[in-house]
């Protein structure tokens, strides 16, 4: 899922332009088909889940997470070392939590956008654009590689204004990532319009480089068939219950390692990659300081007649997000539906993860109602899917890592919705520290600093509703930042990205 967390919570209207709102029983219709499952997962091909790890097994690396980060470092660590032992533990299976619930964004950026970036990386900034660039070239070649059919399409994105004052700094932004290797133009109203078809566009960015647009539930499912191929073992509906240490070197079968225990079985392991992120909380407990749980809110269309997507005009397929700050992020699928996410993502006081989340008809029925706001041209059009998901989010808005045990567990966690490319980058940082390589990766202060801790509950609940809160009154007042989110910027917490 593509997430700032400058979008905390839910209420408050959506930006300065005149509206013309669709009525509620025709909003209601349009909702009452929708399945509460990610699209992306429910598919007639989803493969088979893997039977459960039964008994005890021994592994030279052991991989917590099914997600992008492990099934990546499951590849990538069978690649890097080929006498390396792997095994991949997964709670429930392959792909279903975050990386299988986004809208497919597949972003170069390693540092949740530019504007962050250069906020809290300036001097490597330059760099993290290489890495990342090379990063998401070699997912393409890996799909190609593997001949995973996720859609793979380089398209770019773009960046829409729906308010006059979301134009301030855009010039801006492109002189620096132009400076950066991007190619990217910026766009007037009559420009955005052209892009894509709506009343609300004022002007906006246009990048043609940095993103990638995939079907994420099928490149789970394809880094899974290629594991597989190359002799990871994957047990699914296996959850880690613990983990716990022994003597540091540990590796032989009859030696003590680490041991992770499973409902019906356990692992031992001379080292271990934890990538489960927010659960990965319960395991180690000094991740659950730096990340939270945010749930983000999704709607899918049904397919759009020709005469339905000629409307949009929407160029060369570009995804797309407004640059309000509590925003939208919306993609053409190959079968021409429309996936439109975001504006409400919300924390629930706590920080309680409830599978009555999964489904909340208020911000349903606020999605689709701005989904007919933005495209007027497709009232009647209907949604077969609604679903929503935790994402694990960090101060700083991008992953932080981390070690522990000696150095014989290492970790990453925190990408805020901007993952399914930064991922793979992720599992590189982990194989290097697990294998003590000496590699730009892992001098970078990206990979050796730790985002500013939330504070404990129920003080976290209150500074995220505050923030909800004047997040919203900034949209209605031009973007201007009251005094809460002033002293958030000067504390280097930067609820604008």
């Amino acid at each position: 899922m593509c997430i700032r967390l400058s979008c905390v919570s839910g209420p408050g209207s959506y930006a300065k332009v005149e509206r013309v709102s669709t009525p509620l029983p025709a909003i209601a219709r349009s909702l009452a088909g929708a399945v509460p499952r990610s699209f992306w997962l429910d598919q007639p091909d989803a493969p088979e889940p893997l039977p459960a790890l039964a008994g005890s097994v021994t592994a030279d690396l052991a991989i917590i997470g099914g997600g992008f980060t492990g099934l990546w470092t499951a590849l990538l660590a069978r690649e890097r070392y080929p006498d390396l032992d792997v095994v991949l533990l997964e709670a429930k299976t392959v792909g279903w939590a975050a990386s299988g619930r986004n809208g497919g964004f597949c972003s170069a950026s390693l540092t949740h956008g530019l504007g962050n970036g250069l906020e809290r990386f300036p001097s490597e900034l330059p760099l993290l654009e290489r890495l990342g660039e090379q990063n998401l070239r070699e997912i393409g070649e890996t799909v190609a590689k593997h001949g995973i059919d996720c859609d793979f399409q380089p398209t770019g994105e773009l960046a829409l204004a729906t308010a006059d004052w979301q134009l301030d700094g855009l010039d801006e932004e492109a002189v620096t990532a132009r400076r950066l290797g991007h190619d990217v133009e910026v766009l007037d109203a009559a420009g955005a319009r052209a892009e894509l078809r709506s009343p609300l566009w004022v002007g906006g960015l246009k990048y043609t480089t940095g993103n990638a647009m995939v079907e994420p539930g099928r490149l789970a499912w394809g880094l899974r068939r290629a594991c597989l191929a190359a002799g990871v073992r994957i047990y699914e509906h296996t959850q880690v219950t613990s983990l716990s240490g022994g003597p540091a070197g540990a590796r032989s079968p009859g030696s003590v390692g680490l041991l992770l225990r499973t409902p019906y079985g356990s692992v031992r392991a001379a080292k271990v990659a934890l990538a489960a992120g927010v659960p990965g909380g319960s395991l180690l407990r000094r991740i659950g300081a730096y990340v939270i749980p945010v749930w983000d809110y999704v709607l899918m269309t049904e397919p759009l007649s020709t005469a339905r997507v000629e409307s949009l005009g929407w160029r060369d397929r570009r995804g797309a997000s407004d640059l309000a700050n509590q925003f939208h992020y919306f993609r053409l699928s190959r079968d021409n539906r429309i996936l439109w996410g975001g504006y409400d993502a919300v924390y629930y006081n706590g920080g309680g993860i409830q599978e009555e989340h999964v489904t909340r008809p208020a911000t349903f029925t606020k999605l689709a109602s701005h989904f007919f706001t933005t495209f007027p041209q497709l009232e009647g059009v209907s949604f077969t899917h609604a679903w929503g998901g935790v994402i694990d989010t960090c101060s700083r808005f991008c992953a932080f890592f981390g070690t522990a045990h000696a150095g014989r567990v290492a970790y990453a966690a925190g990408y805020t919705g901007l993952g399914v490319g930064a991922t793979r980058f992720a599992a590189q940082v982990l194989l290097d520290k697990l294998q003590n390589e000496d590699s730009e990766r892992v001098r970078l202060t990206l990979v050796n600093s730790k985002p500013l801790p939330f504070p404990p509950e129920p003080l976290r609940s209150g500074v995220i509703q505050a923030t909800r809160t004047s997040l919203a009154r900034a949209d209605r007042n031009a973007g201007q930042r009251d005094l809460w989110l002033r002293t958030l910027d000067r504390l280097g917490l930067g609820f604008d990205s």
